[in-house]
């Protein structure tokens, strides 16, 4: 088995996250429809919720059918998550733009939103980040212009069948003692809760009127995150769990097989997958295979965009097959709103999008958030999971149809 190199993602601290607060986390508004599964019914109305800034609107429309329960034997379905951390929008147009990729091939993602993008940047002392200043943050607060369109493509991602978890607030993961891999497990329910503030009252702390709510009861829609450069989960499941959370996705240097739970949480990591030209694996997500690249830079000389756009792509069509070929473990990929490198890896995320959503190529490809995996894997028999748990990384299905 190939090892992969954990040190690009795990380095991410001061200066590429701020890379990340901006390229990272961003996107404009448009409003679509449409995804996974069924059909929306009637559209309830809204009941407003604390200030008005999110409001219960009856069930997540665009949601799958009721997750099947599969025989002893038969072949698993292969699914594939696209997560995005931040999830800000800063007027790139990259939010709206998945959004519309995901509507047009009928698939779900989660967006992990960072509770300071619903926060205005002359609120910012309203953040008390632990072992940090008062109103510090190592990922920039947005304008007011692009915590409007932060909040309209929210809603609009939520009514098109997207989860919305949480990349929690500061980004805080320097070596320093306010990391968050220092945090204890009642920091990061403090840090949780600040989140959750900011995100059921930014109708309060903006002032805005002219915004519709969040059509969405946060306390109930969020059921797992992805820490900041995947740091602090020993700490942070104690907490999760406390509040019913269903999974963490903020593992590093997971391999592709099939899911455990870990504290009582399904454990959804980040995975080492093929990186063509090299004997290491990488892991899933665009700023490791970036940092594959290019290191720290983000604006590297242009002429390596084409080959290195390609190479990205080749990474993630690798990591697909290798799953759907052989044990069909579901595969995670971990993105930012980004435009490194000319943009190269949002391209090469879109190009194996297309190449999995291809229903001539690949049948029965399930294109889904965390939160529906979380559905179908708990609907199944454990025997039944703990049986294709035996199957390691390339080994195939044996005896299944």
């Amino acid at each position: 088995m190939r090892e992969f190199n954990r040190r690009g993602i795990l380095g991410l601290g001061v200066g590429a996250a701020a890379a990340i607060s901006v390229a990272g986390c961003s996107s404009s508004g448009s409003s679509d429809s449409g995804k996974v599964g069924t059909k929306s019914g009637q559209k309830a109305p809204a009941k407003p919720i604390g200030d008005g800034s999110t409001a219960y609107t009856g069930k997540q429309p665009n949601q799958p059918h009721a997750p099947e329960k599969l025989a002893p034997g038969q072949k698993p379905p292969q699914f594939v998550v696209f997560s995005w951390d931040g999830a800000g929008e800063v007027g790139t147009g990259l939010f709206p733009r998945f959004r519309k990729l995901a509507k047009d091939h009928d698939a779900s993602m989660t967006f992990f939103l960072s509770g300071l993008y619903t926060l205005p940047e002359s609120k910012r002392r309203m953040y008390r980040p632990p072992n940090n200043p008062v109103g510090h943050s190592e990922i920039d607060f947005l304008t007011d212009e692009h915590v409007k369109m932060t909040l309209q493509n929210v809603r609009s991602a939520w009514l098109e069948g997207h989860e919305i978890g949480t990349h929690f607030n500061g980004h805080f993961c320097a070596e320093g003692a306010g990391s968050v891999k220092h945090w204890t497990p009642a920091q990061w329910d403090d840090e949780i809760k600040q989140a959750m503030d900011f995100v059921t009252k930014w109708r309060t702390n903006t002032g805005f009127t002219d915004l519709e709510p969040l059509p969405f009861d946060y306390s109930k829609e969020l059921v797992g995150g992805r820490t900041p450069c995947l740091l602090g989960q020993d700490n942070l499941l104690p907490t999760a769990r406390k509040l019913g959370w269903r999974y963490d996705a903020s593992s590093p240097g997971g391999l592709q097989v099939w899911p455990t739970k870990k504290q009582g949480l399904w454990d959804f990591p980040l995975q080492g997958i093929p990186f063509p030209g090299h004997s290491r694996d990488a892991l899933s997500m665009d700023y490791n295979l970036m940092y594959q690249q290019s290191k720290n830079s983000t604006k590297a000389p242009p002429v390596n965009y084409p080959g290195w756009r390609k190479q990205a792509t080749e990474a993630y069509i690798a990591g697909f097959k290798r799953a759907y070929e052989t044990n069909r473990a579901p595969f995670f990929i971990g993105n930012h709103f980004e435009k490194w490198n000319g943009g190269i890896y949002m391209d090469a995320v879109e190009e194996a999008f297309k190449h999995m959503a291809d229903k001539q190529k690949y049948k029965d490809v399930r294109l889904v958030s965390f939160r529906q995996l979380c559905d179908w894997l708990d609907a199944q028999d454990p025997k039944v999971l703990a049986d294709l748990r035996r199957f390691g990384v390339g080994q195939q299905l044996t005896g299944r149809s």
